[in-house]
């Protein structure tokens, strides 16, 4: 089909668990993805591993939220085969223009060291992609961008697919009909992203995590 991606339009399919894909950044057609097989990451289940937990508390980085949006999506596109197009890029900035769409950004120093985004629809929160320019840059996104979610009062963060990446952090695979259930659950509810500032202290953020999990 033709890329015609107006922020209605993504948010229906969004509610109805399904995603757009391009088959390559060229691609100028897209098509919607409903996976037989679900990732999701358990909110009060990520897994900080100890060499994760010890970097995080070494510090030395900042963690923002909506800081740079455009250079996190165009860092996630930065990679030989990448299924963020032009159209689809062009959706997901305005849907970040209308406050549906937002991204955490990992600075060391000016440089911007990993990242994450994703759509907020309820108390859902659909992870898009990441990108890691620095060692443990995309966990140290995830922690803080969990961490941030269960404070706001998130229930579900929908991953998409699962790879060797998220398990080793806790995701898991669910079946369509389970997913569909937990997405209707978080869909009855309203959370902000932005409602609570976030706690880019990693000390903290640590301490809550292992309190948690």
């Amino acid at each position: 089909m033709p890329a015609f991606l107006p922020p209605e339009l993504l948010l229906r399919a969004y509610a109805a668990g399904v995603f757009p894909m391009a088959e390559g950044r060229n691609d100028p057609e897209v098509f919607w993805v409903d996976p037989k097989r679900r990732g999701v990451l358990p909110l009060d289940g990520f897994h900080l591993s100890r060499s994760l937990t010890r970097r995080m508390r070494r510090g030395g980085y900042r963690a923002t939220l909506n800081r740079d949006f455009t250079g996190v999506l165009d860092a996630c596109a930065d990679r030989a085969e990448t299924w963020i197009s032009a159209p689809i890029r062009e959706a997901y900035v305005a849907l970040h223009a209308r406050g549906n769409a937002h991204s955490l950004e990992i600075w060391e120093g000016a440089t911007l060291a990993g990242g994450v985004y994703g759509v907020t629809l309820g108390r859902a929160f659909f992870g898009e992609s990441m990108f890691s320019r620095r060692t443990d840059g995309s966990k140290r996104a995830l922690a803080h961008l969990v961490d941030h979610l269960r404070r706001c009062g998130f229930t579900l963060f929908d991953t998409q697919f699962i790879t060797d990446h998220l398990a080793r952090l806790g995701a898991a695979e669910i079946s369509r009909a389970a997913y569909r259930a937990r997405l209707a659950a978080a869909l009855e509810g309203e959370a902000d992203i932005t409602a609570l500032p976030l706690d880019a202290d990693p000390a903290q953020v640590v301490q809550r995590m292992t309190q948690t999990s």
